[in-house]
């Protein structure tokens, strides 16, 4: 089965953590939650945007990102930032990429980008002048992205044909 790791370092916002734990019951990711985080797991505010899927989503917690690197194998690693060097439309992705998104507020913090590679650095075309987009969405963006070019692997497809016009 296709699977890619979607890591949020020092998440700040319950809702968006509930909403990207949704995203990964949904998707073929497992979520990884860097220490310290802005709220308690049980927050009322991200089991409501998680609905039930906290149940299906797979969720660990991490002291530090050194210690998911140490932890967890995993693929190559892509930092996603408004810095970016390259769009993430750009990359060819593979089974087991992880994709590391940085604190709602500041983004991925200095120490952390000068440890990925700048061609693993990526960013998510917005209009000129604007500042982010939503952590949610930036992660459903991306990992969506990479599970279209491994064809939906492992997804399941109940959509009845459409009849003809």
């Amino acid at each position: 089965m296709v699977g890619f790791h979607i890591v949020l370092f020092e998440p700040e916002i319950p809702p968006n953590t509930g909403n990207i734990m949704r995203l990964c019951a949904n998707g073929p990711a497992q979520l990884h939650l860097i220490h310290p985080l802005g709220f308690e797991l049980d927050d009322r505010r991200l089991r409501r945007a998680g609905l039930d899927y906290r149940e299906w989503s797979r969720v660990c917690e991490y002291r530090s990102l050194a210690e998911f690197k140490e932890i967890v194998p995993h693929g190559r690693l892509f930092a996603l930032t408004t810095h970016g060097a390259r769009c993430y439309a750009d990359v060819s992705y593979r089974d087991g990429d992880v994709f590391l998104f940085g604190p709602e507020t500041r983004g991925l913090p200095q120490h952390v980008l000068q440890d990925v590679a700048e061609h693993n650095r990526l960013f998510l075309p917005m209009m000129p002048h604007s500042r982010s987009l939503n952590l949610a969405n930036s992660a459903a963006i991306v990992l969506y992205e990479a599970w279209r070019q491994l064809a939906f692997a492992g997804g399941a497809d109940e959509r009845e044909p459409m009849a003809p016009s």
